[in-house]
């Protein structure tokens, strides 16, 4: 049974909520359901914004890993299809996304979220970043949509995901965030792209049941191109997940609830998914709102000390002015 309350839709734990976030994500995107205040609306375009100058940043210094998926997808042309950062040619949009993806993280310096939701008890504290703001990009274009749509689709992608973080703590497993944001961006671009509640549901079944990414990639102190795509090299099989569903594949269902998938193997439940997930669909109360800015090039743990320096300064600018003048 999915619950409709005024402002989010709850999808509980005895229920299929794979399905669910498809029948959600359809609704929200042809506006059957969703009515976010204007605030919410300018806080995703300014992360978007922020992710982009992020992106083009990694380019402009031709970073490694963005530049090689960037000349991946040049080399996959395609009508309709979706742009790179800095190129008008069409490409394949799982290619596009991967690219683009790519350079929005390579920095580690877009937003963050913390995973944390005290007012539901929803407290998993999962980490996730806003790097997938390609996805309803790469639909918006392949659809022929405008912005307002693609901005809608951000906010969508962000409230899965987002949500998804509150509830599970994929970190915990030694499993890579990155699976929520997979998730989440195979519902919005089967949602922008005509996809059915259930042709997202076989989507979302294949990214669990098939590519599920190991914190391998970032054990130790290696650093490796692997750590900074890892969000990209997701996004694009879960853009190929859901056009194969589109296609006509079927994908595991009820995967949330499935005893051998990655949700229920490590919380063992008597056969309900380990969470309840809600969803907001209007209002102020959506899961970008408690997302985070970074303002340099730092882990976020650090971030507490930094800005009581930069407070510090404020309040007292002595501190850093020049002892020689």
């Amino acid at each position: 049974m999915i619950t409709n309350i005024d402002t989010a839709v709850s999808l509980p734990k005895n229920s299929n909520q794979a399905l669910g976030i498809g029948k959600f994500a359809i609704d929200f995107m042809s506006g059957t359901i969703g009515d976010p205040s204007q605030e919410v609306l300018d806080r995703t375009a300014l992360f978007f914004t922020d992710a982009v100058l992020c992106g083009l940043s990694a380019l402009s210094v031709k970073t490694n890993a963005p530049i090689v998926l960037q000349n991946e997808a040049l080399g996959y042309p395609s009508e309709p299809g979706a742009t790179v950062f800095g190129s008008s040619v069409s490409v394949s949009p799982e290619k596009a996304i991967l690219a683009n993806c790519a350079a929005v993280r390579e920095w580690d310096s877009n937003g963050t979220n913390f995973g944390y939701n005290p007012e539901l008890g929803h407290t998993a504290g999962e980490f996730g970043h806003n790097d997938f703001y390609a996805v309803p990009i790469a639909a918006a274009q392949v659809m022929g949509l405008d912005g307002a749509a693609a901005l809608r689709g951000m906010i969508l992608l962000d409230e899965i995901r987002g949500r998804l973080a509150e509830v599970f703590s994929l970190k915990t497993y030694k499993i890579d965030h990155v699976v929520h944001g997979a998730i989440a961006s195979a519902a919005v671009y089967g949602a922008m792209c005509g996809a059915t509640a259930e042709q997202i549901e076989a989507a979302i079944g294949m990214v669990v049941a098939h590519y599920i990414p190991w914190r391998a990639i970032r054990a130790g102190k290696q650093l490796s191109d692997s750590k900074g795509s890892s969000a990209a090299i997701s996004t694009e099989v879960a853009i190929i997940s859901m056009k194969r569903a589109m296609g006509g594949f079927m994908g595991p269902k009820d995967i949330f609830r499935n005893p051998e998938s990655v949700f229920r193997y490590f919380e063992h439940t008597s056969g309900d998914s380990p969470f309840d997930l809600n969803l907001s669909h209007s209002g102020n109360d959506f899961a970008v709102m408690g997302m985070h800015f970074k303002i340099g090039l730092y882990e976020h743990q650090s971030a507490g000390a930094l800005q009581g320096l930069l407070n510090l300064i404020q309040e007292h600018p002595e501190i850093a002015a020049d002892p020689y003048k």
